[in-house]
């Protein structure tokens, strides 16, 4: 999948974040080729979420470098613009405009943001809908729709844009076991078609079928990055061997 005579597509150097005295990025390095599927992993206030969210300038770093597509993240708002447009988000909850259909959710950024005419827009929005599953759901509210079927509309959603990175924060957290298989075969459907994405996830499963690197995040550093294969049959760090011993078990 990486083609190392290619520009990265995200690359971050020596990021730092901190929440007053809470250092909670210290230091993050990582290059992410397109196309590349990363899962990044580790326990609860790692700064996981935090690094993530850096991406698309929801989160600011203080220290070090961000660039997304050639453009680097500072506070200039017509980058962090142009860097939002190139960049999907979905969250651990799905943020659906209640007021709003699924059709219409999906509409809306296109139009607004792009400027895509309405027919051309409802057109897409209907493909998007038909490609995670769900496209007879169309002219319901997200309140009629179950926990899954809320987060393909956010994924469908995020498409709509037609980004080049697709960011995931723990996208299946929120939901009932019964619903994370169908959010994850649209993140797999999606991985295989050459969507660049970062996925934060404790979804393993999903990591060992689609990623291409994982990084383990602990007290906001990464502890260790490889293969799946290599992660998963012979981690190097001792942190990462109790988690994953506490994870897989489960």
């Amino acid at each position: 999948m990486r083609d190392e005579t290619r520009q990265p597509i995200i690359i971050a150097k020596d990021v730092h974040k901190w929440y007053g005295h809470f250092h909670v990025l210290q230091g993050i390095n990582m290059e992410v080729q397109k196309g590349e599927v990363i899962v990044i992993f580790g326990p609860s206030g790692s700064g996981k979420s935090t690094f993530i969210r850096t991406i698309n300038r929801l989160e600011e770093h203080q220290k070090g470098q961000i660039i997304v597509d050639g453009i680097e993240l500072t506070s200039d708002m017509h980058n962090i613009e142009r860097i939002r447009m190139e960049t999907g988000m979905v969250f651990q909850q799905f943020n659906l405009f209640p007021h709003l259909t699924v059709l219409e959710n999906v509409m809306l950024a296109p139009m607004q943001v792009r400027k895509i005419d309405k027919a051309k827009a409802e057109e897409s929005a209907i493909q998007l809908l038909t490609r995670v599953g769900i496209p007879e759901q169309s002219k319901k509210y997200p309140g009629q729709l179950s926990g899954g079927q809320q987060q393909r509309v956010a994924i469908a959603r995020a498409l709509a844009m037609q980004p080049k990175i697709m960011l995931f924060d723990e996208p299946t957290s929120a939901l009932d076991p019964e619903m994370i298989k169908e959010v994850l075969d649209v993140m797999v459907e999606l991985a295989r078609s050459g969507m660049t994405m970062l996925v934060v996830t404790h979804e393993m499963g999903f990591a060992r079928a689609v990623a291409d690197r994982m990084f383990f995040f602990d007290k906001g550093q990464i502890v260790e990055s490889g293969k799946p294969s290599d992660i998963f049959s012979d981690p190097k760090e001792d942190r990462t061997k109790l988690f994953l011993s506490q994870i897989l078990t489960h």
